[in-house]
């Protein structure tokens, strides 16, 4: 099947029409679909064409017969059909963005649009972070610690308001110190290169975080490289973990698996950490949750469990980045498994044993979790404290910037529908439109 073709735009009155709007905030792309082909004349052959997918496959999401999740093919359908990335919940697409103009004296170059890791990977040499790589000359110890002091930082900031905001500072921090390496050897050579994995790591989290799958996938792709080149099979564990929670999220359950399963031969093959051991078994029993695959996930489940039992006493020896993992995490990500398997009057004592331990200033994760009670309390038909349980989670939306919770919010918007008429719910509506606008 050939690529993606061309397209200029929608019309504009087809944008701003009411029913146009509703179908993209609901992605409903079985109407977006008809829509395209009755306002704008697009028939479904074009569609196909223009999005990079068979007829078939057109005319079965129109029936309303098959979806789509996968956030690459939304792009896809957005670039394919020129849609306004806000309007399905997306960042701005490449084509949004106007070019620069540039002077009369210069001719334009034929390229290609480059990509962002292209973006990311290259540091022209009049860039600023050139100029002061120049002008430090050498790298010295003090300046790795600043840097890491840095990424410490951003890691505090990304638990408290979100990563989201985070990228622009992440990704240039991530050049300056490939510009270091560049002129290093030696030891701080090894350490500048480790600090690169750690900070693609963080990248890669921030545009997950900012449900940016696709650029999130490779920056962890890159950190997964420099971890591998460094020899740090530790460290590859919690990339692939970090690649594992995305497959997740991003509707690819069975590749979460095996994501899962090969950070702990990772893990395994370095040293066999208790703690990491049991972060890896948890983020295995979100995929086998998400496939629905209960005895597999209560397996992983108590071995998540027993790891940590190992763990006690020897928080000390675990890597840094794994330290979060702690009891209150063990027992609310246990109760999230139980919840994704339709477990809900198990799952909900967890989540408010959790709930209760956390700390005030971890408010994305807070946020996380009182939607994730919302919805416990929902399946089990208790309205009013569902709704209690939301309107808390709304009260920390409000503080922090994430997409990913903003997802949940707009998920628990639409399970309400149809309880739209009773008074708990009003009252959530009204309070969602003045949190968020």
């Amino acid at each position: 099947m050939s690529g993606p073709q061309s397209h200029q735009a929608l019309p504009a009155d087809l944008l701003a029409r009411p029913e146009w709007q509703e179908a993209c905030r609901a992605r409903d792309f079985s109407r977006i679909f008809r829509l395209v082909k009755l306002k704008a004349g697009i028939y479904p052959s074009r569609i196909a064409a223009l999005c990079g997918m068979t007829p078939s496959r057109v005319g079965e999401i129109m029936a309303g017969r098959r979806g789509l999740a996968h956030i690459d093919v939304i792009e896809r359908v957005a670039d394919g059909l020129r849609i306004p990335g806000a309007m399905l919940g997306l960042a701005h697409r490449p084509w949004e963005i106007p070019v620069p103009v540039r002077t009369r004296d210069r001719a334009p170059e034929a390229q290609s649009e480059p990509s962002h890791a292209q973006i990311a990977d290259r540091t022209p040499s009049g860039d600023l972070d050139d100029l002061l790589a120049l002008a430090d000359g050498q790298v010295t110890r003090s300046t790795l610690a600043a840097l890491r002091s840095s990424v410490e930082d951003y890691w505090r900031r990304d638990d408290q308001h979100g990563g989201a905001s985070l990228r622009p500072a992440v990704v240039g921090h991530l050049c300056y110190v490939e510009q270091l390496a560049r002129s290093a050897d030696g030891s701080l050579l090894s350490d500048l290169q480790s600090l690169a994995a750690e900070l693609a790591r963080l990248a890669g989290w921030a545009y997950f975080d900012a449900r940016q799958y696709s650029t999130a996938r490779t920056y962890f792709s890159q950190a997964l490289k420099l971890s591998h080149g460094q020899g740090d099979r530790l460290f590859m564990a919690n990339v692939l973990s970090c690649m594992s929670l995305l497959a997740t999220y991003d509707g690819n359950p069975s590749d979460a698996v095996a994501l899962a399963c090969k950070a702990q031969d990772a893990a395994r093959a370095a040293d066999e950490q208790p703690l990491v051991m049991s972060m890896l078994h948890m983020r295995e029993a979100f995929a086998h949750a998400a496939l629905r695959d209960a005895p597999a996930c209560h397996q992983a489940i108590d071995r998540s469990r027993d790891q940590y039992e190992r763990s006690r006493g020897r928080e000390d020896e675990a890597p840094s980045w794994v330290r979060y993992f702690d009891e209150t995490k063990l027992i609310v990500d246990t109760g999230i498994a139980l919840a994704r398997l339709g477990k809900a009057s198990r799952a909900e004592p967890l989540i408010v044993e959790g709930l209760r331990r956390e700390k005030a200033a971890q408010q994305r994760g807070r946020a996380f979790h009182a939607f994730w009670l919302a919805s416990t309390q929902l399946q089990q038909g208790k309205l009013d404290q569902a709704c209690h349980s939301a309107e808390i989670a709304l009260d920390l939306t409000a503080a922090i910037d994430s997409p990913r919770v903003a997802g949940h919010v707009h998920e628990f918007h639409r399970r309400l529908v149809p309880y739209a008429r009773e008074a708990p719910v009003i009252a959530f509506e009204q309070r969602r439109r003045e949190v968020l606008g």
